[in-house]
């Protein structure tokens, strides 16, 4: 059978497609977006943020934020214009890979990046990192009416294994 002859019983099946463009971290399937990994580079080690290696998302327990999930959080990633991951140091080893339990490490590296998400009524609105919040502020969309309530986000990395999570909690209006 020639590339792109089909049998009769499969001729009218959905067909799924998948491209996988050169040099972009994403997948499209049947020309919708599923996943769009976000990557990055920490002391010339390259980490690879994906839905399939993050261990959770926590969002704010009073008030949580409707709209934004872990595909959003790695979208804003990629279309920010600078993103920058610093050490931090916690006193729990990462769940996944435990580095340093064994060891008896007092502290356990991981890497981190903050930004704000805006929202209105509880529903995702814009981040500080979104394009479109370039020419304005929190201040200027609260008085506006655009947003009402404001959320620091914090992904945070394993620099072991590169398992990740993203905390988003309120912050004070």
């Amino acid at each position: 059978m020639a590339e792109g002859e089909y049998l009769e019983e499969e001729r009218d099946r959905p067909r799924l497609i998948i491209k996988i463009q050169e040099g972009q971290n994403e997948i499209n399937i049947n020309g919708g977006l599923v996943v769009s990994n976000y990557q990055f580079t920490y002391n010339e080690k390259t980490y690879e943020l994906g839905e399939d290696n993050c261990s959770y998302l926590m969002d704010d327990e009073d008030n949580p934020v409707a709209g934004i999930e872990i595909p959003d959080i790695l979208e804003l990633l990629n279309q920010a214009e600078e993103v920058n991951f610093d050490l931090k140091y916690y006193g729990q080893p990462c769940q996944n890979c435990r580095a340093g339990k064994e060891e008896k490490a007092k502290f356990f590296k991981f890497l981190e990046y903050h930004f704000y998400i805006f929202t209105k009524n509880g529903e995702y609105v814009m981040s500080s990192i979104s394009k479109e919040f370039t020419n304005t502020s929190f201040t200027r969309l609260l008085k506006e009416g655009k947003t009402d309530n404001s959320f620091i986000v914090s992904v945070m990395v394993c620099i072991n294994c590169g398992e990740y999570s993203v905390e988003i909690e309120q912050c004070d209006v």
